[in-house]
């Protein structure tokens, strides 16, 4: 037994959870954040958007010439889930909901749900608490990803025609 390894067991220690530590000295409070600071990415974000719309509502994207076809629809005449949403967002801009709506209603849904977000971040910003989450389970995805597929299909078939931008 002279040449073989041979294993050595180390003596056994306490685990750590069981060696008692010093306290340990007091931490200082976290440092809060200035109300400009804390305001600057929501609003920075609702500047952006509405800089968008804004230019949107200005540049008609119903005149040819102004912004890209759609390659999708281009390429095969399908109509993808977002196609109208540059007409969406100009009718939606000019106070047009009707044909907003008519043009992408899954769009004018993502705008309010977007408003809605951002001012309840602003919000809470202003107010000093955290900035809100949107903690969906897995099934809510993928039932809104069902409607936006849903929706992508029938507005392509021919009793969907009122849907089609």
């Amino acid at each position: 037994m002279s040449g073989e390894n041979q294993r050595v067991d180390a003596p056994r220690t306490a685990s750590p959870a069981a060696v008692p530590r010093p306290p340990l000295p007091h931490a200082p409070a976290p440092v809060q954040a200035s109300r400009a600071r804390r305001l600057a990415a929501p609003a920075l974000t609702l500047a952006g958007a509405v800089a968008a719309f804004a230019y949107v509502g200005a540049v008609d994207p119903n005149e040819p010439g102004h912004y890209p076809v759609c390659p999708l629809f281009r390429l095969t005449g399908v109509l993808c889930p977002g196609c109208g949403g540059l007409r969406s967002a100009h009718a939606f801009a000019t106070g047009d909901l009707p044909a907003a709506l008519g043009a992408n209603a899954v769009a004018v849904a993502g705008y309010l749900v977007f408003a809605v977000f951002t001012a309840l971040w602003l919000l809470r910003a202003f107010r000093g608490a955290p900035a809100p989450r949107i903690a969906l389970r897995p099934v809510h995805w993928w039932g809104i990803g069902a409607l936006v597929l849903a929706f992508s299909i029938v507005r392509n078939l021919p009793f969907g025609s009122a849907l089609a931008p």
